[in-house]
């Protein structure tokens, strides 16, 4: 089709039109702030604008259809120059929808983020998952355990991360993330009272792991590096246990202090020591593997002391003997004064001594040695069990004496899902990446890949080290904890090279970096909680320095995590943290779970790779590591989750119970409402609720039942349907055929597979009965948003101009209720249940007004008859407009808002108005002139409209004819006598004398309204464009401009809006309700 036709020049004509529109200006600004319902409108950069852009949201002909709403509806171009302001968001920014600055404070400039996948996510998330277990208690797990178990508890807990991380990925690619994390997920995906109470696990979970991690750093102080530090020092054997405890108690209070002080002052130096930490974790793992390759050619020398079966703490003796000789004289060593009364030969000694030998095994026999297959299977018991090996020993039947002896036993009593509790902790850590979303130069790219990759990174190193440990170090090195065999190392740290002492030094300074960051990250979570006022008794803890460092939240993390130091000990406060944490998984794959089957609008996330099974695969899993772990310890945690819940549902709230099972759900119902009214949806749960509006025949049969299909692919079975339809008369004469046409109704519903409310209205006139329907339908907070009906397609042959009258007025009074309008012109063509096949749904977005455009698309594509769809938008590009930066522009707020879509910018800019359109406008005023004037009978007036018709089809086609035989963008200079002449010329010679007839009583062209003139210019060259690109599309979305604010222009409307759509088969013209339906936020 061709751009340009032979042309008139007219004046623009809007100089006055414009100064009225300044003088409105002032009413425009006073009334924005609240729309006509009282409620605020959203802070957006879409629905409102500030003075300075309405000067320059339109300047021209091509756009004079929308002109009169450019104030509230900017043009796409506008839109998009403001896109970078809205997406560069920073750690900690505030939803747009939330946000409490005043709308004309300015906003600082930021700095771009810049940190990638490397470093933004995959090093945070390996850092906080590799730690203290790893180095303290993985060797005894593995040990305890066996091989095989010990395998199977390690992959347990990754895979319950791993399907979480896929859950949290979809979640946290579901728009932007700002600080809080899993918390900030949680609440947003599941409701404060959800997000409040695992918030508050996630909290207690973080801070007693800060705990584990001091109290981890002390162990490898106290036992390794300074063991004569210690305060408490046992008189016997026995009270060893209880003064390393005490010990741990004092130095891990002080520990505590320190770290607290240091977060107070100057929690940026932690920040900058991260990576100081993180290479000691990463050091120490490659020291580790060093070992094993050396143990191939050369194991490390640790030899252990047996008596018997039995292994001996390798303290206070160098030599695993009971006799030596020196200068050929039998001498006692210090193992025999252990164990006898006396240096001497015949000093009595203890039975088992005398009837075993003491033999000396190597401690890491190394990897091809073969002790793997000793290592296999497990070795649990209760506390004080002696660590045997498995060689032939003499037993003896009095072990009383067993505790004081110098044997290597069980400190505690282990079975399988004690392991499984202690060990949860170091595959903890994976929300370190979501955490810093707001640093990442593209979070929903980095977070999926970084997170999923430190999982599969660290599930490697564990599984790998689980089968290293088992293959290199003797079995009862590896049950004693302490190292107490090889001479109070650390067991990991004897299989490392070149130096135990790297391990040591490097867990020590891991733990300490953990710590640190615990007591930084647990107070700010309390803080972000504390800010939402969800939980009114922690509200002084959103207070702070002026700074905003959490001063109160760190005060109270402090004493929580000291209750987790006087537990003293880390196999005891493992479990306790596993819990909370657990707790905190189970509710993201709940989030995502539901999320995925209640099919929200707003849930579109950028990573595909989830599934609502895998979700529910990881939240099963959750629950039964948390039983696994400790039945009692998961019911206090889902006890403590379910009461924070409870409080913060029913705070304020009056309870009510009805009588029985159908009170209490028609109490719930009721509840439920209240809910809903308290206040509007947010933009992110934003649905279509939609008001059906039917219209029916004689016989009280529904016309149109594709309407009723089509609400069915919107909807997809979610959200409020009400179907009305309006009968004329009095309900007394008309209570019979209300009834009828209601089950009529239904019956169509029900073929149609339409899942809603049917409501059918008598009124003495169809106009107020529409009204009535738009203000009343709904109950309480389950109100209709959004009106659906199909285009009056033969209005110009009605008898009865009401018709068309009622449909404009539909349109003023959806506008005027803040509800979203779609009309379906041709819905008898609209698909059924068949499945369309590969095609496009093209999108013409000329004017933003809250995304309806954007939103209905997607959710048609998630129905089955439009899903192999594609979808298309195209925007209009101005004569002042860069298209190649809209185009880009309007890609990035695409990807933002996780909607999949070619995007193609059409250039229309200013041209002259076309010799097509002065016809097409002499014509529309001559025949409204005509039916106002002349009291034509009804069959005069179809046979007009019907000359009108044919005459307008035989002019467009000749000047089509013409247009194509010259060359393309020719323009011409007319006068009134060239143009007449030329349009004499292309009439037909047998055109019909009543359309001569017709012509001869037109007015002169200078008499036209020019404003009738651009606006016909606007939908001639908007049809052009959009048939030129999307006659083939299975169905075209439009802007619906609105009606004239003068009632005497409204049959014009509708022939602007008729030729808007001309030559299109499918098309839904939308209509904004006035405030954002689609967010970029999660």
């Amino acid at each position: 089709m061709p751009t340009n036709f032979t042309v008139v020049p007219v004046d623009d004509g809007r100089k006055s039109s414009q100064e009225d529109s300044d003088d409105n200006n002032v009413l425009k600004e006073e009334d924005e702030e609240t729309v006509g319902d009282g409620n605020p409108r959203e802070s957006s950069p879409f629905i409102n604008n500030t003075d300075d852009d309405k000067g320059n949201l339109y300047d021209g002909k091509n756009m004079a259809l929308f002109e009169e709403e450019m104030d509230s509806n900017p043009m796409v171009s506008s839109l998009l120059n403001k896109l970078a302001n809205y997406t560069n968001l920073t750690q900690g920014v505030r939803e747009h929808e939330e946000a409490d600055e005043d709308e004309g404070a300015k906003k600082q400039t930021v700095k771009s983020p810049q940190m990638g996948t490397f470093i933004g996510v995959y090093l945070p998330c390996l850092q906080n998952i590799l730690g203290v277990i790893l180095f303290l208690r993985m060797t005894w797990i593995v040990g305890t355990a066996g091989i095989l178990e010990a395998f199977i508890i390690v992959s347990m807990c990754c895979s319950c991360t791993m399907l979480t991380a896929i859950s949290m990925s979809a979640i946290a690619t579901n728009g932007v993330v700002p600080a809080g994390g899993s918390y900030y997920m949680i609440s947003r995906s599941l409701g404060p009272e959800f997000g409040g109470a695992v918030g508050l696990c996630f909290y207690l979970g973080t801070t007693f792991a800060g705990a584990m991690y001091i109290l981890g750093t002390i162990e490898i102080l106290l036992t390794y590096i300074v063991p004569s530090a210690a305060i408490f020092k046992a008189e016997e054997k026995a009270d060893e246990a209880d003064a390393l405890l005490n010990n741990m108690r004092v130095y891990g209070t002080c520990c505590l202090t320190l770290m607290a002080l240091v977060v107070f002052v100057g929690v940026k130096y932690v920040n900058k020591l991260a990576l100081v930490f993180l290479a000691c974790v990463v050091l120490s793992i490659l020291a580790i593997y060093a070992g094993v390759i050396k143990t191939i050619f050369e194991p490390p020398v640790f030899p252990v002391c047996l008596l018997g079966n039995r292994t001996l703490q390798n303290h206070d003796f160098d030599k695993c003997m009971k006799t030596e000789i020196i200068d050929n004289v039998t001498v006692t060593t210090k193992l025999w004064s252990l164990f006898c009364k006396g240096p001497e030969l015949n000093a009595s000694c203890n039975e088992y001594f005398t009837l075993n030998n003491v033999t000396e095994i190597q401690g890491i026999p190394g990897l091809t040695s073969g002790v793997i297959s000793e290592n296999m299977w497990g070795s649990y018991g209760p506390a004080g069990m002696l660590v045997e090996k498995d060689i032939p020993s003499v037993p003896v039947s009095d072990t009383s004496q067993d505790k004081y002896m110098p044997y290597v036993v069980n400190d505690i009593t282990a079975f399988f899902t004690l392991l499984v509790g202690i060990y949860f902790p170091s595959v903890t850590g994976i929300m370190a990446g979501s955490n810093r979303s707001g640093d990442l130069r593209d979070a929903q790219r980095s977070i999926p890949i970084g997170t999923i990759l430190a999982i599969a990174t660290t599930t490697v190193i564990y599984l790998s080290c689980v089968v290293v440990f088992g293959a290199c170090i003797e079995g009862v090195v590896l049950r004693d904890k302490f190292g107490d065999s090889v001479k109070g190392n650390l067991v990991i740290g004897t299989l490392s090279w070149p130096s135990p002492w790297v391990i040591v030094i490097g867990s020590f300074f891991s733990c300490c970096g953990a710590g640190l960051q615990s007591l930084t990250g647990a107070p700010r979570l309390l803080q972000a909680i504390a800010r939402d006022g969800i939980v009114p008794f922690l509200e002084v803890f959103g207070h702070g320095k002026a700074n905003g460092e959490p001063t109160w939240a760190l005060l109270l993390t402090a004493l929580i995590c000291e209750s987790g130091i006087l537990i003293a000990s880390l196999d005891a406060v493992a479990p306790i943290l596993s819990m909370f944490f657990l707790m905190c998984y189970l509710f993201v794959n709940l989030a995502c779970a539901l999320q995925t089957l209640l099919r929200t609008p707003n849930w579109r996330p950028r990573f595909k790779y989830y599934h609502w099974a895998l979700s529910f695969l990881g939240m099963s899993l959750c629950l039964a590591l948390m039983f696994i772990s400790s039945w009692y310890y998961a019911l206090v945690a889902m006890l403590i989750a379910g009461c924070i819940y409870k409080y913060i549902e029913y705070r304020g709230a009056e309870k009510e119970w009805g009588d029985g099972i159908r009170g209490l759900s028609l109490n719930a119902a009721r509840y439920a409402l209240i809910r809903l009214e308290e206040a509007p949806p947010h933009t992110k749960n934003w649905r279509p609720q939609v008001l059906v509006m039917l219209n029916l025949d004689a016989e009280l049969s529904v016309k149109h039942p594709r309407l009723l299909s089509f609400t069915t692919q919107l909807k997809a079975g979610k959200g409020l349907t009400i179907v009305g339809s309006v009968l004329e008369g009095t309900y007394l004469t008309r209570e019979s055929d209300a009834k009828r046409a209601e089950q009529n109704i239904k019956s169509a519903m029900a073929a149609e597979k339409t899942k809603g409310f049917c409501h059918v209205v008598v009124s003495s006139n169809l106009r107020d009965g529409t009204s009535h329907l738009i203000q009343s339908a709904g109950l309480g907070g389950m109100k209709h948003n959004s009106v659906l009906m199909a285009w009056p397609m033969n209005w110009r042959q009605s008898n009865d101009p009401q018709s068309w009258r009622t449909f404009i007025e539909t349109i003023r009074e959806t506008t005027a209720a803040h509800q979203a309008l779609l009309v379906a012109k041709n819905v008898d063509s609209f698909p059924h249940q068949e499945r369309l096949g590969e095609g496009t749904i093209d999108v013409w977005w000329i004017v933003h007004d809250g995304g309806m455009l954007m939103l209905l698309p997607f959710l048609l594509q998630q129905h089955k008859v439009w899903r192999k769809c594609k979808m298309r938008i195209f925007t209009v590009a101005q004569l002042d407009d860069n298209s190649i930066q809209m185009k880009k522009d309007l890609q990035m707020f695409l990807y933002h808002l996780r909607l999949n879509a070619e995007v193609e910018v059409v250039e229309m800019h200013d041209s002259d108005i076309s010799a097509f359109t002065y016809e097409k406008t002499l014509v529309m005023e001559q025949r409204s002139q005509m039916l106002k004037q002349m009291q034509l009978s009804r069959t005069e007036r179809e046979r007009e409209a019907q000359l009108i018709h044919d005459r307008n089809t035989a002019s467009h086609a000749a000047l089509n004819d013409k247009t194509d035989a010259t060359p393309e963008r020719v323009h011409m200079t007319w006068t009134k006598d060239k143009f007449c002449a030329e349009r004499n010329r292309n009439r037909e010679p047998n055109a019909n004398m009543a359309v001569r007839d017709l012509f001869n009583m037109k007015p002169e062209w200078e008499s036209l309204n020019q404003s009738n003139v651009r606006c016909m210019h606007t939908a001639v060259k908007l049809n052009e464009v959009v048939v030129n690109k999307s006659q083939g599309a299975h169905l075209v979305l439009l802007n619906m401009p609105g009606p004239p604010k003068n009632r005497g222009g409204d049959e014009n409307y509708m022939e602007f809006l008729e030729v808007l759509m001309e030559g299109l088969n499918r098309v839904l013209l939308v209509r904004g309700g006035g405030r954002e339906v689609i967010t970029i936020y999660s």
